[in-house]
């Protein structure tokens, strides 16, 4: 191609990449504005059927502890989306992590229990990361290996029993909030749950390491071949979603009050299915933190709902299902909108 050719196929590059970018901004937007839409849709349909019993602050407390295990695991498992890959060892991970925690507190203390969860936690993604970089096996399948045998572990240190600890301050992270405490509005975990939330944002908009995430997700090998450090990448994202499997671990000890193997079972699904509804690409390269969080709270209030009007457990599975299969035919739609 001549010189003069080139200059004039400039400005066509860059009017495509400005439209890409506009259509991806605006498919994003489209994105939160209809999840939003729905939630709003759900909190209608579940307070007229609950005659008023739904929305009420006690209810809103209760949805915002549940919301909490998912949107921290989903932030985690976010970042590893963007980055081209999956997870499928979250529940196992958790109940893992709610094992290690409870055999902290009988032998040491809450302080060394919480630091252990995280770094267990860190290791999981750890181990996750290192298989799939350095043996190149698929994420899905490592993820479904680690799976079983996180769940092996856990059964394994607990002896195929629940543990009971004494009650410390651990309980009270996503604990009913007393008469005296409505000034906090929400337990310290929702909180927790909200600035682990910006700290993502933050991190995946405003660093360097956050653009190379996108940059691996959407072209690996353009990556590379731009000085990308893909494998430490990869690496480090599988370590930070582990990270936010130990924090997701400690609030499920926190709300079920005990160390328990067989916990969390199939709960990576709905981790899953909120971060495609708010907006993860299985494709790579694209996710909205914010996104995310809504995808977390829409799961975990149609559960609530579906609770208080008495749906059987097989209808919910159904719908959760349907849930997880429309997420990612809208995100095939997405795709092909920005393409």
């Amino acid at each position: 191609m001549s010189n003069q050719e080139n200059e004039l196929a400039a400005p066509e590059t860059g009017r495509g990449r400005a439209f890409a970018s506009r259509a991806g901004a605006l498919a994003k937007n489209f994105n939160l504005l209809g999840l939003i839409i729905a939630l709003i849709v759900l909190y209608t349909y579940f307070t007229v059927k609950l005659h008023g019993t739904f929305l009420t602050f006690p209810n809103i407390e209760t949805i915002a502890r549940q919301t909490a295990f998912v949107a921290i695991a989903a932030l985690g498992v976010t970042l590893i989306i963007i980055c081209g890959g999956i997870d499928l060892s979250i529940g196992s991970g958790v109940a893992l992590i709610t094992v290690v925690i409870a055999l902290a507190i009988q032998n040491h203390n809450p302080v060394f229990a919480l630091l252990l969860a995280l770094v267990v936690g860190a290791g999981i993604g750890l181990f996750n990361g290192f298989i799939i970089t350095k043996l190149k096996v698929g994420p899905f399948i490592v993820t479904l290996g680690s799976m079983l045998m996180f769940r092996g572990l856990a059964r394994g240190l607990a002896h195929d029993n629940t543990i009971a600890v004494p009650k410390t301050w651990m309980n009270d992270l996503l604990g009913v909030l007393g008469p005296d405490e409505h000034y906090k509005l929400f337990p310290i975990g929702v909180w927790v749950m909200l600035v682990l939330t910006v700290l993502v944002g933050l991190l995946l908009h405003r660093t360097v390491f956050g653009r190379n995430i996108v940059a691996v997700g959407s072209n690996e090998a353009a990556s590379r071949i731009s000085g990308v450090p893909v494998e430490r990448v990869k690496i480090a994202v599988y370590v930070l979603g582990g990270l936010f499997v130990g924090f997701a671990g400690l609030m499920q000890f926190s709300y079920v009050h005990c160390g328990d193997p067989t916990g969390a079972v199939g709960r990576e699904l709905d981790v899953i299915a909120a971060a495609v509804i708010g907006g993860a690409s299985l494709a790579g390269g694209q996710g909205s933190i914010i996104g995310s969080l809504l995808g977390a709270i829409f799961m975990t209030t149609l559960s609530n709902g579906f609770t208080q009007m008495g749906v059987d457990e097989w209808v919910k599975q159904i719908v959760t299902g349907g849930i997880i299969v429309l997420a990612v035919a809208l995100d095939r739609f997405r795709s092909k909108t920005i393409a």
